[in-house]
């Protein structure tokens, strides 16, 4: 089953390319508004479509009860296979894996990591990845997968998220680096989980743009 894939084309000079990575919620307006502002910098951008095994959905933010039987139907292997996909397409339009980055919001920052310790990449970034102690999707927990770093890793996260505690988050820090990659995480303490979507009621604007800008630098340093 071939993995659709929503393209965004660099608006001037290409730079490389960009993975993004879906919430929860699909590639929904504000995952094509994320690619959409990544294509304004000059990057090439692809957004692996995960639920296409279950109708390619999309959902507002109040509707979990609904999105839980597509999150549970992706396995490791499936959301790999999707992201083969974007990097295939990506290097079929003769972007270098060296210029090549993959960013991820929500399940898709738990995703964007483990792809930075299972595929050669640029660099990554995470905005809230979830299952930093806990295994989800059949991947490690993240604290194991991150001592595999293969690329430089950012990790984007907010305090008041009740679903990632600070100590995990800090527990996260030390297992990135003891990769031996160059690796960050920034805490924002006044954020919530999904601080960056400004669709979502628990959007910072303060911590947005911090993010943004943390994650736009960070691609630029380490994507060539």
């Amino acid at each position: 089953m071939t993995t659709p894939l929503s393209i965004h084309t660099p608006t001037g000079d290409r730079r490389g390319g960009i993975i993004v990575v879906q919430e929860a919620f699909g590639v929904n307006e504000h995952i094509e508004d994320v690619c959409e502002r990544l294509a304004h910098e000059g990057w090439l951008v692809v957004a692996p479509h995960m639920y296409h095994r279950t109708g390619d959905p999309k959902f507002g933010y109040e509707n979990f009860i609904e999105v839980t039987p597509h999150m549970r139907a992706l396995n490791s292997d499936d959301i790999l296979e999707d992201v083969d996909a974007a990097l295939a397409h990506l290097a079929d339009a003769g972007v270098a894996v060296s210029a090549t980055g993959i960013v991820g919001f929500c399940m898709g920052g738990t995703v964007a990591l483990v792809v930075a310790a299972r595929r050669d990449i640029g660099a990554a970034v995470t905005f809230y990845g979830g299952g930093v102690t806990e295994s989800r999707f059949g991947f490690a927990p993240l604290i194991e997968e991150a001592t595999y770093l293969r690329a430089p890793w950012l990790g984007l996260y907010g305090d008041l998220d009740q679903g990632i505690p600070v100590e995990a988050v800090e527990q996260l820090r030390i297992a990135a680096a003891s990769s031996g990659e160059v690796t960050e995480i920034v805490r924002y303490p006044e954020a919530d989980h999904g601080f960056n979507c400004d669709r979502r009621a628990s959007y910072n604007e303060s911590a947005a743009h911090s993010a943004w800008q943390l994650m736009l630098a960070w691609f630029s340093a380490h994507l060539r």
